[in-house]
């Protein structure tokens, strides 16, 4: 059984799938043992005390410099004997000590098909307004392995949107968030716990 460490900051809609997802009895090989929120209050914290997961705060501002926010979310990884690691919404990046202890034991979902609207900058609802600015067709999330580039590893799975002509780009992201992401981020998580990926 994998212990899942899922790593948050705001809402946890994307935890809460997880969430959903073991209690459904699709993750099998995996057990949701650690929140982590990059600040406190966020209301994810309340999703994991009301599913009876562990959940602490790192917040990136509590420390000097990455290096020292990067050991202490590490520490607490392993305090949890954490094997797999999941971003969901988590804003921070995850520094060297953190990748090297987890080599492709770490997934992140990105509201887009990657490598459209990815990359430093491209995060929440800012992916949303790229797309709809662009005028593309087609949108959708992406489930990827994290490495030192942001949003940069192996691609796990996608799945597409299509972008309706009155789409704002919050009902963007609501439609994204539940037609992809949602059934994205349970399914890889469940295939990365049996190790078929």
């Amino acid at each position: 059984m994998k212990r899942i460490a899922v790593l948050v900051s705001g809402g946890g809609s994307n935890l809460q799938a997880l969430l959903n997802a073991a209690q459904n009895g699709q993750l099998p090989h995996g057990q949701i043992a650690l929140v982590v929120a990059s600040k406190p209050g966020v209301f994810a914290l309340e999703r994991a005390q009301k599913a009876g997961v562990p959940a602490t705060v790192v917040a990136r501002k509590s420390f000097a410099n990455t290096a020292a926010f990067d050991a202490a979310l590490l520490e607490e990884l392993q305090k949890e004997n954490i094997d797999i690691v999941v971003l969901a919404g988590f804003l921070s990046i995850i520094g060297p000590a953190v990748l090297a202890a987890y080599p492709g034991k770490i997934v992140n979902v990105h509201p887009s098909l990657i490598p459209a609207f990815c990359g430093d900058g491209f995060y929440g609802l800012k992916v949303h307004e790229a797309a709809l600015a662009r005028g593309v067709k087609l949108t959708g999330a992406t489930v990827h392995l994290v490495n030192e580039i942001t949003d940069g590893g192996k691609i796990l799975l996608q799945k597409a949107v299509e972008i309706k002509p009155d789409d704002t780009p919050e009902t963007l992201q609501k439609r994204v968030m539940e037609e992809a992401e949602w059934q994205l981020l349970p399914k890889a998580v469940a295939m990365l716990c049996a190790g078929e990926m």
